[in-house]
């Protein structure tokens, strides 16, 4: 009888697997740049809270001032530099409203600031500081701090007999400058006349007050003049956090350092006039910095090429 049995198969060993290489992973594309302002003068921001137009201030037949169209960006730290007698201050003078100007127009926000005084311009949120602090001395850092809160019914005279009327209000703005001047290391002074502080305090408590009206933007005029380095750092933190917190800065300097340091954009004045915009890596080099600065440039080759001719 046949066997039909068959002998078992042997399964076939499986194919070892080809070695699969893990595909090279794709680079990400290059982020695109986001096209910045233009360094030009009277470049148009792509949201700018302060803008001039056709700005002029004339002293007799000195025009001090003539800004065809400057523009501040929202939220930036934008310094204002020039030579002596370029304007600047002069300029700062008639955008607060602490001078008039000869003609032309500015905006703040939207809102036309063109012929208001002074202290309805610092009420909408535009606050300045000077140059020259100008801190009443006989009164003292929590008093000279209480001078800038706004809209306190105490300092009417009707309102001023009845204390109920005010008295919560004034302790908020006393909490609030307390608040200020420990921010700004000024505790131990609190208490101090304003005239026996040095002239960095005096700049620290001037920059503490302004804040006090609650800015949307902040003009200030030479913050770091006349103040030690020590001091000076403080003030250079103080006024980047504010950037940071949404404050709007344009500041006055003649500290090429500090300026390079602390700026997101720099606008250059020379005779009056906006001669250069631009980031701070770029203005140093723009050829317009060097001749409001050093007069005729030095690389533009002498007439007959500059060479030397020796007598026959």
């Amino acid at each position: 009888m046949a066997d039909d049995t068959h002998p078992a198969s042997v399964p076939e060993p499986e194919p070892e697997p080809e070695h699969v290489r893990e595909p090279l992973p794709v680079p990400e594309p290059a982020p695109v740049p986001v096209p910045g302002p233009e360094p030009v003068p009277g470049v148009p921001k792509p949201d700018p809270l302060l803008v001039l137009d056709g700005v002029t201030r004339a002293f007799g037949g000195l025009v001090a001032v003539q800004v065809d169209h400057l523009e501040v960006q929202r939220g930036t730290i934008t310094a204002l530099i020039g030579p002596n007698g370029a304007g600047k201050s002069t300029l700062f003078n008639v955008v607060s409203g602490f001078d008039r100007a000869d003609g032309g127009q500015w905006s703040f926000d939207g809102r036309p600031l063109t012929g208001r005084p002074a202290h309805r311009i610092a009420g909408l949120g535009l606050v300045r500081t000077f140059q020259l602090t100008r801190t009443p001395a006989r009164l003292t850092v929590l008093e000279n701090m209480l001078l800038a809160a706004p809209g306190q019914r105490g300092e009417r005279l009707l309102p001023a007999l009845l204390p109920p009327i005010w008295r919560r209000q004034e302790r908020e703005a006393v909490a609030r400058a307390d608040e200020l001047i420990e921010r700004f290391r000024l505790t131990r002074l609190r208490d101090d006349y304003a005239g026996t502080l040095s002239g960095g305090q005096r700049k620290l408590l001037e920059l503490a007050r302004a804040l006090m009206a609650r800015p949307v933007m902040l003009l200030l005029d030479e913050p770091m003049a006349g103040v030690n380095p020590a001091l000076t750092q403080s003030l250079l933190g103080h006024i980047t956090a504010l950037r940071d917190e949404g404050l709007t800065v344009c500041f006055v300097e003649h500290d090429m350092d500090v300026v390079m340091g602390i700026s997101d954009w720099v606008a250059v004045m020379a005779g009056g006039r906006l001669v250069a915009e631009g980031p701070p890596s770029a203005i140093g080099q723009n050829p317009a910095v060097v001749d409001a600065y050093l007069g005729k440039r030095h690389d533009e080759p002498e007439v007959g090429g500059g060479e030397e001719t020796s007598p026959p």
